[in-house]
């Protein structure tokens, strides 16, 4: 199941169906049967979940919490400050996002960082076709 939660100032014309569209192709090309939320907030609650779990006091555009969570925070304010197509560069971080959750991880750098980044673009790019 994927849920979408529209919270805090998050895009309210965001369609639910093109979120639910996106995780679900990026899902089965990960074969996974993952269930998840993904919900949208505005700078400032994004930037609070940052500080408090990541110690970073400034918004980004996506956070995951996985375990029994399995939820994606994405701020569409940040989103739309990533200065691309809007629609293109949520799809970027909704796949971002899962990628996380499926265990990539690209925060020390190296090959792990090159085989999450080459998935996600792989994906992009597949999405947009």
């Amino acid at each position: 199941m994927i849920e979408i939660i529209k919270l805090s100032g998050g895009d309210k014309n965001v369609s639910k169906d093109f979120l639910k569209k996106i995780a679900e192709k990026v899902l089965k090309l990960e074969k996974s049967k993952l269930d998840l939320s993904i919900a949208l907030v505005d700078s400032s609650e994004i930037r609070k979940l940052n500080k408090k779990y990541r110690k970073k006091d400034k918004a980004t555009d996506v956070l995951s919490f996985g375990d029994d969570m399995n939820q994606i925070v994405i701020s569409t304010d940040e989103v739309k400050k990533n200065g691309q197509d809007f629609k293109k560069e949520l799809t970027r971080v909704v796949i971002h996002g899962i990628l996380h959750l499926l265990g990539y991880e690209h925060e020390e750098g190296g090959k792990k960082e090159k085989e999450m980044l080459s998935k996600q673009n792989e994906y992009l790019l597949k999405i947009f076709k």
